[in-house]
C-alpha cells in the first residue's frame, strides 16, 4: 500500500537520485536504490518523525522480518519503521526500508491484517517497482523536481501543511508518479503468498481493503491510502479470487501476539487526550476487564490530571495482571510525578526486574532514587542508561547532578560540559569542561579526554 505521492515522500525519493543523477540518467540500480533509501531514512529520523519507543519498534520488526524471512527476499537489508502520524498510510522507499503510520496499526483490527500491509510493501520493494516508477520519470526537469523538494522541506513537512501537501501531490500526479495498476497487483499476489506462507490468514489483506472503505463511508474524509491506489475495489475482487481459487485455507490471524497492547502504546501519541480518554472508556464499556484499555485509560487520566482516578485505573489493571512491565512502570512514574518517591521505587523495582533493558524504568527509577537522597543508587542506574540510552541528552544533566550530590566535582562539570555540547551551549560546555580540566593531572587520561572535548569546540 504505496503514497509514493506523498507530500514528503517523493521529494524525498528524488533527493538523492537528483544529487546523484543531475547530469546522467542511467539506470537505477540496487546500489542506488540502498543509498537513496538510507538517505531518506536519515532525514525521517534526523526530523524526528519517526516512533522511538523500543517495544513498538521491536513489534514490528519482529512482524516485519517473520513475513519477509518467507519472500523471495530483495537483496536489501530490510529496516521496518514507525511514523509519528495518525493518517492511514503505509509506504515503502527504495533499499528496502518499510514505514507503516501510527494510523494505520491503530486500525487494523488484527496481526493478520498488518502483516498483510506489510507483506504488500515487501512484494513492491522485492519486485523493484520503486526503481522502476523513478526510472520512468527521468523525463522530469530539474527545476520541477527543485520545486517539489522546495515545496516538503521548506514547507516543514508536518501534518499541517496542506497546502504543500496538495502541491506535492497534484505535481506527483502530472509526472504520473504513482504505481500502475500492474504493479499493485504484482505486491498483491506477492504479498499474499507471503503472508499464507507465514502461515496467516490470507483474508486479513482484503479485510483491511474493507475496513479503509468502512472508515471512508463513516468519517467523510478519504484516507492518505486511497489517494494513491487508484483501482481499490478492483484490487479486493483480485485478492478474493486469490482466496477462493489458490489460498482456500484459512491460516492464523495472530501468531506474535501483543497487538492491543502495541496499539494501546501508540494512542498515547494522539495530541486530544479526551478523544483517547473517550476511546479507553468505550472499550470499558463493552470489555471491563480488558488490561489494555485500563492501562491506556490509567495513563490518559494521568496525563490529564486526574491523578486519583488514574491510580484506581492503575490499581484494576495490576490485579488482573500483576506482572505486567508496561503498567507497573508507568504506575511507578505516576507515585513519582505525584511526589511519592518511595511509593515509585517499590513499582519501578518490580518493573526493572521484569525488563532490564526498558530505558524509561531505568531513568525513572532513577529518578525516585535521586529523589529519597539514595544518590549512589541513582548513579549506578544513570550509568546504566548511559550504556543503555547513549543519545540521551537528560542523562547527562541527571549523572552532573549526581556527582555534585557525592562531592566529586570533578566529574560533576565534565557531566555538565558534556551536557552543554549536545544541548548547544558552547559557552556553558567550555566552563565546565575547564573546570573539570583543573581537577586532573596534567596528561592524565580523564585530562586528555577533557582537553579533546574543548578542542573539539573551540573557535
Amino acid at each position: 500500500m504505496k503514497t509514493i505521492i506523498k507530500k514528503i515522500l517523493i521529494p524525498a525519493l528524488f533527493f538523492g537520485f537528483m544529487f546523484q543523477a543531475v547530469n546522467s540518467f542511467a539506470s537505477f540500480t540496487i546500489k542506488d536504490e540502498k543509498k537513496l533509501g538510507k538517505e531518506f531514512y536519515e532525514k525521517l529520523k534526523k526530523s524526528n518523525a519517526l516512533i522511538k519507543n523500543r517495544k513498538v519498534n521491536e513489534y514490528i520488526g519482529k512482524l516485519g522480518n517473520k513475513v519477509l524471512a518467507n519472500s523471495d527476499k530483495a537483496p536489501f537489508d530490510f529496516h521496518f519503521s514507525v511514523i509519528k502520524s495518525s493518517a492511514i498510510n503505509a509506504f515503502a522507499t527504495p533499499g528496502g526500508y518499510v514505514y507503516v503510520n501510527r494510523g494505520l496499526i491503530n486500525l487494523v483490527e488484527n496481526e493478520s491484517q498488518l502483516a498483510g500491509v506489510l507483506a504488500h510493501e515487501i512484494g513492491h520493494v522485492n519486485a523493484r517497482h520503486i526503481a522502476d516508477t523513478i526510472e520512468k520519470s527521468k523525463k522530469v526537469s530539474i527545476a520541477t523536481l527543485a520545486a517539489i523538494l522546495a515545496g516538503a522541506f521548506l514547507g516543514g513537512g508536518g501534518e499541517g501543511t496542506a497546502a504543500v501537501a496538495a502541491f506535492s501531490m497534484a505535481t506527483a500526479t502530472t509526472l504520473n508518479l504513482k504505481y500502475s495498476r500492474k504493479h499493485e497487483e504484482e505486491a498483491d499476489r506477492r504479498g499474499m503468498l507471503y503472508l499464507v506462507n507465514t502461515g496467516y490468514d490470507g483474508g486479513g489483506m482484503a479485510d483491511f481493503l474493507r475496513i479503509m472503505r468502512r472508515y471512508e463511508f463513516y468519517s467523510n474524509a478519504v484516507p492518505s491510502y486511497f489517494l494513491t491506489h487508484p483501482g481499490t475495489d478492483e484490487r479486493i475482487r483480485y485478492l478474493d479470487g486469490l482466496l477462493h481459487t489458490k489460498y482456500t485455507g484459512r491460516g492464523a490471524k495472530t501468531i506474535i501476539g501483543g497487538l492491543r497492547r502495541i496499539q494501546t502504546t501508540l494512542m498515547f501519541g494522539e495530541r486530544n487526550l479526551d478523544m483517547t480518554l473517550r476511546y479507553f472508556q468505550d472499550i470499558l464499556e463493552e470489555r471491563p476487564n480488558d488490561v489494555d484499555a485500563l492501562y491506556g485509560l490509567a495513563v490518559t487520566q494521568a496525563r490529564l490530571g486526574l491523578a486519583a482516578e488514574s491510580f484506581k485505573s492503575f490499581d484494576r489493571a495490576l490485579k488482573l495482571s500483576p506482572n505486567d512491565q508496561d503498567v507497573l512502570r508507568d504506575l511507578g512514574i505516576n507515585y513519582f510525578k505525584t511526589g511519592r518517591a518511595s511509593d515509585a521505587i517499590h513499582v519501578l523495582k518490580k518493573a526493572y526486574s521484569l525488563d532490564e533493558n526498558d530505558v524509561i524504568t531505568i531513568s525513572c527509577l532513577g529518578r525516585s532514587y535521586e529523589a529519597a537522597e539514595d544518590y549512589h543508587t541513582a548513579l549506578n542506574l544513570y550509568r546504566r542508561l548511559k550504556e543503555k540510552d547513549p543519545g540521551n541528552v537528560n542523562m547527562y544533566y541527571r549523572l552532573a547532578m549526581v556527582y555534585g550530590r557525592i562531592g566529586s566535582q570533578a566529574e560533576s562539570h565534565y557531566n555538565f560540559g558534556i551536557y552543554f555540547k549536545k544541548k548547544g551551549n558552547i559557552k556553558s560546555a567550555l566552563f565546565h569542561f575547564r573546570e573539570a580540566l583543573k581537577c586532573y593531572p596534567e596528561n592524565s587520561k580523564r585530562g586528555n579526554e577533557i582537553q579533546k572535548e574543548i578542542n573539539s569546540i573551540q573557535d
